[in-house]
């Protein structure tokens, strides 16, 4: 089998690339401090990982043993899934928590949108105050009113909790559907109206490696997957577009990267989405990415 990217590690201050906005407001022109990088830094034990071992090609597929399946992936360590925003590299160059940034931040015109203030797109001291108050209520780190992607991510889920296919993008059937929003970088399952799991943050492929479109069936699980080129774990796999699956990574799924083409979930929503879907199971996928 072959696999594409690993694990690294991020120091704090490494510049990652900056996430375009999503269409409504377009990609924020660049500046100064534009650079986004983990508003805080990591734990002793959780490093941020920039890429993940995601699967190039399709598998090879056998049936695992009854005492492979027996044995369940390691759990993620402390804090992998905190809401860490990522914020400009010269807000967390500064030596010392930013209290209030005065920068606009990426996702700024949507933000303000959800929290009802003036949607200019532009930072005021009244818009940080507002952010920064949602960033607290919900523990999102650092709490500058810096309007990031993370931010903006947790509005999106708290928007689709009661009912993700509000917009009617998935098509309702009489049996399981694994459904993966790409434009608000969220999944979940229904089955006819009813959601049996989810809605759920999720990461897909970046530019040049998208998530592919359409229907497909999830057609083999694998829940200790490994990648032998890279040694790295995929735990919880479920492959449905060739060597796209939906799988655990052990990093954050915020991570502006984006995947080499796989949905990457959280190691808790990972778990809880293999025993709902099973082989066969039908995956509707739409929308687009930022950035990609």
């Amino acid at each position: 089998m072959r696999c594409r990217g690993a694990a690294m590690v991020l120091a704090l201050l490494a510049v990652l690339p900056m996430e375009s906005a999503v269409a409504d407001s377009g990609p924020p022109a660049p500046g100064p401090g534009s650079e986004l990088v983990p508003g805080v830094p990591p734990g002793p034990h959780q490093p941020w990982q920039i890429d993940t071992p995601d699967q190039m090609l399709a598998p090879k597929v056998y049936t695992p043993t009854a005492a492979e399946d027996a044995v369940e992936p390691r759990n993620a360590p402390p804090g992998t899934d905190a809401l860490i925003e990522y914020v400009p590299l010269g807000d967390a160059a500064a030596g010392k928590a930013v209290t209030c940034s005065k920068r606009t931040g990426p996702y700024q015109r949507q933000v303000e949108r959800w929290l009802k203030l003036e949607a200019d797109g532009k930072q005021s001291a009244a818009d940080c105050v507002a952010i920064r108050a949602f960033q607290t209520r919900y523990k999102i780190k650092p709490n500058s009113g810096f309007a990031g992607s993370v931010t903006w991510a947790h509005m999106q889920l708290l928007s689709a909790r009661k009912n993700p296919n509000a917009a009617k993008k998935c098509p309702v059937r009489s049996y399981r559907v694994a459904c993966v929003d790409l434009t608000r970088q969220l999944t979940w399952v229904q089955k006819g109206k009813k959601v049996l799991w989810g809605p759920t943050p999720m990461r897909s492929g970046r530019a040049g490696y998208r998530t592919r479109t359409g229907w497909f069936k999830v057609y083999w699980k694998h829940k200790n997957h490994w990648s032998t080129l890279y040694n790295s774990p995929m735990p919880y796999s479920q492959f449905f577009s060739g060597g796209q699956a939906f799988h655990a990574i052990y990093g954050s799924i915020y991570d502006p990267n984006g995947s080499w083409g796989c949905v990457n979930l959280r190691l808790a929503d990972a778990r809880k989405l293999w025993s709902v879907t099973k082989t066969g199971d039908h995956v509707y996928v739409w929308g687009h990415r930022a950035g990609t």
